[in-house]
């Protein structure tokens, strides 16, 4: 069983909110923190004014000893407080109690320091004190201690009226959040939805019919991504579509013609015409493959036009091996294939297995068609300026008006074409669309004196 993911609103919330509480519980503890600093500070200071206030009833006794002038009244106003307990001890300058509270001793005043606050426990509970130090009349030692119930109970106070209301907040920010999330991924579901409700082959674009006030462009541009996407497989399955067809009508003739002359061969007991049927099976199993082929590339081209990166071509290279790889087939045929200008270089900005294919079909037609005694064909490249054209011209029966009219139309054939009974029409076909995804000018002119085909194409400056 799959794990089960949070939705994109609580995660959305959840990268806000997490560190929206750290934040906010950062700035309480500092806040707390400070409160309590200052806070301490004021009794610190109270309880040092009263450290002063009895410093005051000290005074030098006859013998030079110091003592504590104080009275019932003065100790009363003194010790005086409405929440806390107050005690107080003086001591002489070697440590000798002089009066107050016995026991009421906390560490020992640094001899570089007038007064010290520190925390201590007297009689069972919490207390802070403070040591004075005076000198004048007489040197003795100080001690004021307060209870901190009070101070306890200001912190208190503090946390609770101040942690609480931004607890409070918190929540309604948490609240308003994941409603506005919600509101702003409201698009988004219904865009969910309406992919959910398709049927399989439905692959037409996405409206924005559904489109509210609470669309973003983030929630624009994936319905943009899902419409082109819908719109390459559309093409592809388009693409395959037609290959299927294509090669469902088009194969039941050479392949009827096969099973045609292999039930007949079978029929018969003669070993030559058991040859002779072989050699036309034969024959018609590479004009069924050549056609495959050709489809295919159709196909492929059809597909292509998304994928294609084009990148800078040596073209008299690659004409030249491509040149040299129909030698062989061009002296069986006894065509003189020959080639010009390739002794500089020429580059464009192309794909070289388009080129290939581009090439790879003129030739073959070149070579199908010029017949004779006399029979060629050439192939040129000519650079001019920033543009440069690649050429293919024989010498063939060339095209009536009827031909040029449409040429590059599948499953068209020519007169000539027709006479010789080879071909599918699909060749000038691939090499328009080839030329159309390089970007390039494909066009069929008559030879001189129309004899012959020449077919040009022109690619424009070797940069992007």
């Amino acid at each position: 069983m799959s794990r089960l993911l949070p939705s994109l609103r609580t995660r959305l919330a959840q990268h806000v909110l997490v560190p929206l509480v750290i934040t906010w519980a950062a700035g309480t503890a500092v806040t707390l923190a400070m409160a309590s600093y200052f806070a301490g500070q004021a009794f610190d200071r109270a309880l040092l004014d009263d450290a002063y206030a009895l410093a005051a009833h000290v005074t030098l006794g006859p013998v030079g000893k110091p003592g504590l002038n104080l009275s019932i009244e003065d100790m009363g106003t003194l010790l005086f407080d409405q929440s806390e307990s107050m005690f107080f001890a003086v001591y002489g300058e070697e440590g000798q109690f002089i009066g107050g509270h016995g026991g009421l001793r906390p560490p020992a005043l640094p001899a570089n320091l007038i007064s010290q606050f520190s925390d201590i426990t007297y009689q069972g509970r919490e207390m802070r004190t403070v040591s004075l130090r005076r000198t004048d009349p007489v040197a003795v030692e100080i001690v004021m201690a307060q209870t901190s119930a009070t101070r306890n109970r200001l912190l208190q106070r503090l946390l609770v009226y101040s942690a609480i209301p931004q607890a409070l907040l918190l929540g309604f920010l948490a609240w308003w959040l994941r409603r506005s999330i919600g509101r702003d991924l409201v698009p988004l579901a219904g865009l969910q939805q309406a992919l959910g409700r398709r049927d399989a082959s439905d692959l037409r674009p996405m409206s924005d019919e559904g489109a509210t006030s609470a669309s973003s462009r983030d929630v624009e541009n994936l319905r943009l991504a899902l419409n082109s996407l819908l719109l390459r497989l559309g093409r592809s399955i388009e693409a395959q579509r037609e290959f299927a067809g294509n090669v469902a009508h088009e194969l039941r003739t050479p392949l009827a013609g096969i099973r045609a002359q292999a039930s007949y061969a079978l029929a018969q007991q003669s070993p030559e015409v058991w040859h002779e049927q072989l050699l036309g099976i034969a024959e018609g199993e590479q004009r069924a493959s050549h056609l495959v082929e050709q489809l295919l590339a159709l196909a492929r081209a059809d597909e292509g036009r998304a994928a294609l990166n084009l990148q800078p071509l040596q073209l008299d290279e690659l004409v030249r091996d491509v040149v040299l790889r129909f030698m062989a087939k061009a002296d069986a045929v006894g065509v003189d294939l020959g080639a010009e200008g390739l002794e500089q270089p020429a580059t464009v900005l192309a794909d070289a297995a388009l080129v290939e294919g581009i090439l790879g079909n003129l030739l073959n037609n070149a070579l199908r068609y010029a017949v004779g005694p006399d029979a060629r064909v050439t192939v040129s490249v000519w650079v001019d300026g920033a543009q440069t054209e690649l050429r293919v011209v024989d010498n063939g029966p060339g095209m009536s008006a009827q031909d040029m009219l449409f040429w590059g139309e599948r499953w068209v054939l020519g007169e000539a074409g027709q006479r010789l009974g080879e071909g599918f029409g699909l060749g000038l076909s691939i090499v328009r669309r080839y030329a159309e995804l390089l970007g390039a000018e494909f066009s069929l002119t008559l030879g001189v004196q129309g004899r012959g085909v020449c077919a040009s194409l022109r690619f424009g400056p070797p940069t992007a």
